[in-house]
């Protein structure tokens, strides 16, 4: 089944255009991946289709070892193989954010009849969503079949952790080509020029921080991390999605303020597993030196910067977080000042229509004295309440 990208008019554009290209983008793709896919059933192309698909550099265990503990002890480590894996799945998340947009968010986006720019906003958090959530439990399942979480020691005894099972080192290989499909997206996605700069700049910021605690060996702190990091901004996406969705505005306001509560406790949580690793664990290590080719890269430096760049990071985001609220706190302050008023300007113009409705009973009331007079003493007093007026 084909898979085609969003469609901006009914006209087929020319081929190898722009418009054609963004049209059919995932046709394409996905045709470039099923090419190494074809490549493992030819018996010449396969080594090579096989470097792509396939997640290589494995550590072989000993050979004394029976054959099903050495299958339960097969490990991996990094090389400059990796490359090829992570451009394979390049392709496959772009496929992938297709489907996810094509089937799921366009449907979806229709029935709610968003603003254009409400629109991309949503777009945005349906892909980030889908993949925090996939990441928190795929990154979960590692933490507790590791156990990390029980034994916090271990994010740093036992350092370099140069080897990793299967799931822990293709978790990384998703990580690094997620974020690098970003850029391309926003070609495909046709995203706005002043909304580029925000995203090429948390894409960027992902990729390097996933890229230098895989080739640094921080692989065990940097799955704890990210997951935190995942866990909060998966709920955020949740309470922006459950804004656009709910129009009363009832279930958005709790989910921001859940949102809000992990959001700082991640912060919090990151940098304590950030000090205790880098500023505690590694530097009463017995390993420590620089040595390039085994992958130790526990010295001083290393480990001050790493800990001041996760702290930098922590400590930006929470400005961000403290300034939006800010933000919003000064909105809605004139809102509760206007709904203040309007209470008061109906009061003073009920007070205003009884005082005029008061004055008309009595000035009917001081003609219906006059009527009852005589045509003389009528006139004597229409003269008095004349000159009274005049005086």
């Amino acid at each position: 089944m084909a898979i085609k990208g969003r469609k901006s008019s009914t006209k087929n554009p020319p081929i190898f255009s722009h418009e054609f290209v963004i049209q059919n983008h995932a046709d394409i793709v996905s045709c470039v991946a099923m090419l190494f896919v074809i490549g493992l059933m030819i018996q010449v192309t396969s080594p090579i289709a096989y470097m792509f698909i396939a997640v290589q550099h494995n550590v072989t265990p000993d050979s004394s070892a029976t054959e099903s503990a050495a299958d339960s002890l097969t490990q991996y480590t990094y090389g400059v193989k990796d490359f090829c894996a992570v451009f394979f799945y390049f392709l496959i998340c772009i496929v992938m954010h297709a489907i996810i947009q094509e089937y799921f968010l366009d449907k979806i986006s229709r029935k709610l009849f968003l603003s254009k720019v409400k629109h991309s906003k949503f777009n945005e958090s349906g892909q980030l969503l889908v993949f925090y959530i996939t990441s928190v439990l795929w990154g979960g399942d590692v933490i507790f079949k590791e156990n990390f979480l029980m034994n916090i020691s271990s994010l740093w005894e036992g350092y370099p952790h140069t080897n990793m099972v299967f799931m822990f080192k293709f978790f990384f290989i998703i990580q690094i080509a997620y974020w690098l499909h970003c850029y391309p997206e926003l070609y495909f996605q046709k995203i706005k020029k002043e909304e580029m700069p925000s995203r090429i700049r948390y894409a960027t910021v992902g990729l390097i921080y996933v890229a230098a605690a895989y080739l640094l060996n921080f692989n065990r702190v940097g799955i704890c991390l990210l997951i935190l990091h995942y866990l909060s901004e998966a709920l955020y996406h949740v309470a922006r999605i459950i804004d656009f969705v709910d129009k009363e505005e009832k279930g958005s306001k709790a989910g921001y303020m859940a949102s809000n509560v992990v959001f700082v406790t991640a912060r919090l949580g990151s940098i304590i597993l950030s000090v205790l690793t880098f500023w505690y664990g590694l530097s009463l290590s017995e390993n420590q030196g620089l040595d390039v080719p085994s992958g130790n890269f526990n010295v001083p430096a290393i480990r001050l910067t790493a800990l001041i760049a996760v702290c930098l990071l922590q400590a930006y985001l929470m400005f961000h977080f403290i300034t939006d609220q800010l933000k919003q706190l000064r909105e809605q302050a004139p809102a509760s000042l206007s709904a203040k008023k309007a209470p008061a300007k109906k009061v003073a113009a009920a007070a205003a229509a009884k005082k005029k409705k008061d004055d008309a009973k009595k000035g009917s009331a001081i003609d219906d004295d006059v009527n009852e007079l005589t045509e003389v003493d009528q006139n004597t007093k229409k003269n008095l309440k004349n000159k009274t007026k005049v005086k």
